[in-house]
């Protein structure tokens, strides 16, 4: 975890030592997700997977299971646990969201894998003394229930 913080603060930190962007903070919350996910045998086959045009999803992570089934990844990062915490702000409209952008993905592979939607949830703040914690949320929804 300290070859992760010293990366937090060595590339994440604005310029001059300014406090991070949302936008850096989301990704180290994402490499360190990924980082996670790799230490658990899934590979990287895609990050940041949009799909085309206003109003469309997108995926975080899209990995793959030594079996074979792709896994759709949405990592959610708080500070702190007040407010429901990182869980809580996956929303159905998120999760459609995903679900959309995953089938989008599985359109332009022509076959369809086994899949699943995980989600990754940093709850902490990277970088500091106290390390955050993870946790990996296997099949956390599908996509039969949110349409």
């Amino acid at each position: 975890m300290e070859c992760l913080q010293t990366m937090w603060f060595s590339r994440k930190q604005g310029p001059a030592g300014q406090p991070p962007t949302t936008k850096q903070r989301g990704d180290a919350a994402e490499d360190a997700a990924l980082q996670h996910l790799q230490r658990q045998g899934l590979s990287l086959v895609q990050r940041n997977f949009k799909t085309p045009g206003r109003g469309g999803g997108e995926v975080d992570l899209i990995m793959r299971e030594p079996d074979g089934t792709l896994v759709f990844v949405e990592v959610r990062q708080r500070a702190s646990a007040s407010r429901g915490g990182a869980g809580s702000s996956i929303t159905a409209q998120k999760q459609r969201r995903i679900v959309l952008a995953a089938r989008h993905f599985l359109r332009r592979l022509g076959s369809e894998p086994p899949c699943r939607f995980d989600v990754v949830l940093i709850q902490g703040v990277l970088g500091t003394v106290e390390a955050p914690s993870i946790d990996w949320l296997r099949a956390a929804f599908d996509a039969s229930a949110t349409y």
